[in-house]
């Protein structure tokens, strides 16, 4: 059994037992390999973000949350290689710093000949930035995520700085530059704020109430819009 499918046996093996706790040992000797072997696999998938957890003393072992979990994925070179490319393009985004650790995720449920081979093609992989962007807060980023408004203050391509209180909606990429699409109080009406250009982001409790955006509302320079999750 290769390394790949060793993770997923482990987590479907913890998820059977779930909630008893399975010891290091007892694993090694279902898999028929070490224990340091399997010490270095669990630690891997808590990498990854498995919510695996560990109890020490005679009686202790691992147990997993089986309710919130799933089998590791399983990347072939090409693909881990394509996702580290896909992922590193954020580095200017709000996204960033989710990125960096999905990489690593995606490193941990690899073997270690495929890790190896991946971080030798990406090393040969370069993006070619202008270098003079500076990073979008990455709290934009949350409050998207958890829908809530947002305090910020905004400097404009005129160099003019205000305070907005804004509804985020999404965003679009464009080469370098990330654009928050929002409601904007203050205008009372849809805006698109460049991400180098937020100066400073306050996550507020009130949660942001649904909105529709149509593309014509958008006042930045764009060509054809791609969703992310397109064909």
């Amino acid at each position: 059994m290769n390394r790949t499918d060793r993770l997923y046996a482990l987590v479907e093996a913890l998820r059977a037992a779930a909630p008893e706790r399975r010891s290091a040992r007892r694993l090694a000797e279902d898999f028929g390999v070490s224990t340091r072997t399997v010490e270095r696999d669990l630690v891997s998938l808590q990498e990854a973000g498995v919510p695996i957890w560990a109890e020490p003393g005679r009686t202790g072992g691992y147990t997993i949350d089986a309710r919130a979990t799933l089998p590791p994925l399983g990347f072939t070179v090409e693909e881990a290689l394509a996702v580290a490319i896909g992922l590193a393009t954020l580095g200017n985004s709000p996204f960033r710093e989710a990125a960096r650790n999905a990489a690593r995720k995606v490193t941990a449920v690899l073997t270690e000949d495929d890790a190896r081979r991946t971080a030798r093609l990406a090393g040969r992989v370069h993006l070619l930035e202008a270098g003079d962007r500076v990073p979008a807060p990455t709290a934009l980023a949350a409050a998207l995520t958890r829908g809530r408004v947002v305090r910020m203050r905004y400097r404009d391509r005129a160099g003019a700085e205000s305070e907005r209180t804004v509804e985020p909606l999404g965003y679009i990429g464009k080469g370098e530059d990330w654009y928050l699409v929002a409601w904007c109080r203050l205008r009372d009406g849809v805006r698109a704020f460049r991400g180098d250009r937020v100066l400073a982001v306050e996550e507020t409790d009130e949660a942001a109430p649904p909105r529709v955006v149509r593309v014509e509302e958008l006042d930045i320079p764009h060509g054809v819009l791609r969703p992310v999750l397109g064909d």
